[in-house]
């Protein structure tokens, strides 16, 4: 597999970014909106910024099994439209109580409680909106893929599990079950929801796709967890050290620093040799993978 240049990267995640960015903006401009507050604490937390690595998860694993990105716009959306959600009430008193997301004030912080709440309740029902509204022959299974990670089997339960453990001592393989749900899940369906756009659910690459999004999926744990002891604030986006400051477990707290980065190198070397079946389409994935593990915030 020949891995691209940097610049190739970069112009990838520039033209997904700006797809996005366009499907998401018009389901605010196309509309009107019956509660403006709402609308506008919607706005604040899904449009001002963000990587948008799912969306970019999304538009390389369809491309990499031979689908139009016209085709992906929607599940691209709708799996930023449930991160979106889910960062907001993350971000609520009642969870991790943050004032700061992408170097902004957090929704509650912004407008109130009550509008962070409703704000995510209305982005995750819209995600559901998007996706049904584009008519595909396989869209029961964009669906429930979606549903599935984002719920009480995947996310939510991730966070759940994530709440129980403040204070706690888990090991490592408990806390590898956790960042499964809490944050591997979406991950997982992104680049499901890409394939499944070009190929049915038996295809063997889908398999490939989902060993290589477990991987990447604990391995951008990880490497949140050492940039939460290593990066700053101004950087990050969020405030540094917030995982201390809250006696929550992570891997440089179990493994120590370079034990959590080994371990995270270890994930991407298997993340990449899970991507043999599909040749040389999947060089992005590879390159993003390397990403995972080398970004600043």
């Amino acid at each position: 597999m020949v891995a691209m240049q940097p610049s190739q990267l970069a112009t990838l995640r520039q033209t997904s970014n700006a797809r996005v960015d366009a499907t998401l903006a018009a389901l605010f401009d196309n509309r009107p909106a019956v509660a403006p507050r709402l609308e506008a604490a919607m706005r604040h937390g899904l449009l001002a910024g963000g990587k948008r690595l799912r969306p970019l998860l999304v538009y390389m694993a369809g491309q990499a099994l031979g689908a139009k990105d016209d085709a992906l716009d929607a599940p691209a959306a709708a799996i930023e439209l449930i991160h979106a959600y889910s960062l907001i009430h993350d971000d609520l008193p009642a969870m991790d109580d943050d004032d700061l997301r992408r170097g902004q004030p957090t929704v509650h912080k912004a407008f109130d409680e009550a509008s962070a709440i409703l704000a995510g309740d209305a982005l995750q029902a819209l995600a559901f909106e998007v996706l049904a509204s584009n008519a595909h022959p396989r869209l029961g299974h964009l669906v429930h893929t979606l549903a599935s990670a984002s719920g009480r089997d995947g996310m939510v339960a991730g966070q759940a599990l994530d709440l129980d453990a403040v204070g706690d001592h888990p090991d490592v393989d408990a806390l590898a079950h956790m960042h499964a749900h809490k944050t591997g899940a979406l991950i997982v369906a992104a680049v499901r929801l890409g394939g499944l756009v070009a190929v049915d659910d038996d295809d063997p690459r889908l398999d490939a796709l989902t060993r290589y999004a477990r991987a990447i999926g604990l391995a951008f744990q990880i490497h949140d967890d050492i940039l939460d002891v290593t990066g700053d604030t101004v950087t990050l986006g969020k405030t540094s050290g917030a995982d201390a400051a809250r006696a929550k477990p992570t891997y440089p707290s179990l493994l120590g620093l370079a034990g959590a980065q080994r371990k995270a190198h270890s994930l991407i070397d298997e993340a990449i040799a899970a991507l043999a079946p599909l040749g040389e389409r999947a060089a992005p994935l590879a390159d993003l993978a390397h990403y995972m593990i080398e970004r600043d915030h």
